[in-house]
């Protein structure tokens, strides 16, 4: 709990220095299940819950979520955090 608390934070404050696997993490303790087509869905990948989709890239090469994938983040948890 502790962990997602400290990545709800870093989604509140919109901070970029947040990892795909932290927000990965926050989302299936959140309910979310992970869904992707496998190889051929690349980078792209499904988190949803009751229909609520919410879609997101896996950032490469470097490991952070860049500012408009937090922002949307932020949005699409708007409610739940």
């Amino acid at each position: 709990m502790v962990n997602h608390k400290r990545t709800i934070e870093k989604i509140k404050s919109e901070s970029v220095s947040i990892t795909f696997t932290e927000v990965e993490s926050l989302l299936e303790w959140l309910g979310y299940k992970k869904l992707n087509k496998g190889k051929t869905s690349g980078s792209r990948v499904k988190f949803i819950k009751e229909n609520k989709p919410i879609y997101l890239h896996k950032p490469h090469p470097q490991k952070n979520l860049l500012k408009y994938q937090v922002k949307e983040i932020k949005n699409n948890l708007r409610g739940e955090i």
